[in-house]
């Protein structure tokens, strides 16, 4: 029967903490905005010449916005537009954080709660580089590995206390 509850933490931990990690990115991107918002409205409010609007013309045959951003002429296909390359931000995230999740389970249920240590550190480690570069990803790292973790550490937690006892 022991074995039976810690698959079953396991399952719990590895691919039940994806909806939780991903509710925690979705409240975290709401807080971030709802505060982007209030600083927004503060800015405008302090500038007195936020009032004024410009009606801005179209951009001209040079593909050239007022605001400097490259933009496709009437008529002509987008392949005209050079493409800004595109650089994904922590890739393999989702198979990282689910291996991450099993082995903080694996450590809580085996009362081995250093082997944890082991794991932030082979994790930060290994993201370095792409975090020192990046500020969005670092952020996005710290509050996918704390909700991840506390997930998975709950759910051995419980399982231990309620079952394994």
């Amino acid at each position: 029967m022991t074995a039976l509850w810690i698959a079953a933490a396991l399952l719990a931990a590895g691919f039940g903490g994806w909806p939780v990690t991903a509710l925690v990115f979705r409240l975290a991107r709401t807080i971030d905005d709802k505060a982007d918002a209030a600083t927004k409205a503060r800015d405008t409010a302090e500038d007195p010449a936020a009032d004024v609007t410009v009606d801005v013309p179209a951009p001209d045959n040079a593909g050239q916005a007022v605001n400097g951003e490259l933009t496709a002429q009437t008529g002509q296909p987008a392949s005209d537009v050079p493409a800004a390359p595109v650089q994904r931000i922590l890739r393999g995230g989702a198979i990282i954080g689910v291996l991450e999740r099993l082995g903080v389970c694996l450590a809580i249920l085996a009362g081995q709660p250093v082997a944890i240590a082991y794991i932030v550190a082979v994790k930060g480690l290994g993201r370095f580089a792409e975090l020192k570069e990046t500020p969005v990803a670092a952020e996005r790292f710290i509050i996918g590995t704390l909700a991840s973790m506390l997930w998975a550490a709950g759910i051995a937690a419980a399982v231990k206390v309620i079952f394994l006892a």
